[in-house]
């Protein structure tokens, strides 16, 4: 896959995140919403990979609800210690 074109997806998503910090949403979702128009014509596997590559440089995490999984941003009560 293109790291080049992820990584042009993760940018979008994080601006997405930036302007809506309260958004969660599943990959699906992501891909149809958060992304635009020019991206949203890529693969979802590609919305996946960006996905993937954000929440590995821990810009978002990802949490389980149901047998689905929900994407989001890192909020300050996920950073808060106890």
């Amino acid at each position: 896959m293109n790291d080049e074109l992820i990584e042009r997806v993760a940018a979008h998503i994080a601006r997405y995140l930036e302007r809506n910090p309260a958004a969660a949403d599943t990959v699906e979702g992501v891909h149809a919403f958060w992304i635009g128009a020019q991206c949203a014509q890529e693969s979802l596997d590609v919305t996946q990979a960006a996905l993937e590559y954000l929440l590995e440089q821990g810009a978002i995490m990802n949490v389980p609800v149901g047998n689905r999984m929900l994407w989001r941003a890192i909020r300050q009560s996920d950073r808060a210690g106890p």
